[in-house]
C-alpha cells in the first residue's frame, strides 16, 4: 500500500483554513464570541504562534487516526503486523492487495468516513462537554459544524491522496 505523508501534512492545514472562515465575524465568529463571552480584544491577548502551532500539531494527530478510519486497507496492513512485516506476509496478503489495494480510495469515500467521524465521535463529545459546561446549543452546533466540515474535508484528502 502506497503512503503519501505530504497528503497528511496538507490535510492538517484544513483545520486552520476552515477555522479562518468558520470563526470569521461575518460567518459564525460573532455568535461564537457572544456564546463564550469573548470580545475581539480578548482574542488579541493569546499567543497566536502557540495557538496555531499546537492546532497544527493536534490536527496532524487527527490525520493519523483518520487514515485508519478512511482507508480500509490499513486494516489488512495491520493484520500482517504493519509496514515492517509486509515483506514476510503470506502470499494471500499480496493477492488481496493486488485485488483490493485501491478499492474505496476516493475523495468521496473519505468524505463519508470523515463526516461519520464528526457525527458519531466529535458531535457527542462536544455535546457532552457543552451540556456539563452549561453552554448553549448554538455553541455546541457551531463547534460540531466546524469539525464536521474539517473532518469531512480531511477524510477526503487523506483517503484519496495519502
Amino acid at each position: 500500500m502506497e503512503f503519501n505523508p505530504v497528503a497528511l501534512f496538507l490535510s492538517a492545514i484544513v483545520t486552520l483554513a476552515v477555522g479562518f472562515i468558520w470563526y470569521n465575524p461575518k460567518v459564525f465568529g460573532t455568535i461564537w464570541m457572544r456564546e463564550n463571552n469573548l470580545t475581539p480584544e480578548d482574542l488579541q491577548k493569546g499567543n497566536m504562534l502557540k495557538i496555531f502551532g499546537l492546532t497544527y500539531l493536534f490536527s496532524l494527530m487527527i490525520t493519523v487516526i483518520l487514515m485508519s478510519l478512511t482507508i480500509h486497507q490499513t486494516g489488512a496492513l495491520g493484520m500482517v503486523g504493519g509496514p515492517p512485516l509486509v515483506a514476510s506476509a503470506k502470499p494471500s496478503f499480496a493477492a488481496f492487495m493486488n485485488d483490493y489495494g485501491t478499492a474505496y480510495r476516493t475523495f468521496k469515500h473519505g468524505t463519508l468516513h470523515g463526516f461519520m467521524s464528526a457525527l458519531f465521535f466529535v458531535f457527542p463529545i462536544i455535546g457532552i462537554n457543552g451540556l456539563f459546561e452549561r453552554k448553549s446549543w448554538k455553541y455546541i452546533f457551531i463547534h460540531a459544524g466546524y469539525w464536521a466540515v474539517c473532518l469531512t474535508l480531511m477524510g477526503g484528502i487523506i483517503c484519496a491522496f495519502a
